[in-house]
């Protein structure tokens, strides 16, 4: 099941983000994989703004997507799946309820950034309808995302903007 996330949910957030970030080191990616989940006053602002969602088992979160807006589009900030629950489609549900949010307010498309060569980003992405964005397509704070990523030394490793216009 999938609803919006609640207060008590936070701390566990955080957990389901630990979890899925260590699969990053089986990839060499150490930087993503120690990197520390948002923080709870973070989480709280998307969550207080009606910007958080969970997939929950038995009511206690496994996976969790928060977005903002970026340009005029839903931004998906993080969308996570602990991996104890991964290749059940709850990535996938998660995006459609976002796009339906989106649907919702007229906004014209789901956009995010993502590593292109990791087969849970880049790929799956793409298999949920994304497109990669060529670079004079990007807007403003799109721009700015990847400034502050480039930044934070996420560009160690392949990068991209994508888009998903909603349906």
């Amino acid at each position: 099941m999938i609803r919006l996330a609640r207060a008590e949910d936070l701390p566990v957030l955080r957990e389901v983000e630990r979890a899925a970030g260590r699969l990053f080191a089986e990839l060499g990616m150490t930087l993503v994989a120690e990197d520390a989940p948002p923080p709870l006053e973070v989480l709280r602002e998307f969550q207080e703004a009606g910007r958080a969602w969970v997939a929950v088992v038995d009511d206690v979160p496994v996976a969790y997507l928060i977005t903002d807006l970026v340009d005029g589009c839903a931004h998906v900030e993080q969308v996570t799946v602990h991996p104890g629950h991964a290749r059940q489609r709850i990535g996938h549900r998660l995006i459609a309820t976002l796009e339906n949010w989106a649907r919702r307010r007229d906004l014209p498309a789901l956009t995010l950034t993502t590593f292109t060569e990791v087969p849970w980003n880049g790929p799956y992405y793409l298999r949920c309808g994304f497109r990669y964005l060529a670079e004079h397509e990007l807007t403003p704070g799109l721009r700015d995302i990847r400034a502050a990523e480039r930044v934070a030394g996420l560009d160690a490793w392949p990068r991209a903007c994508m888009r998903r216009e909603v349906r």
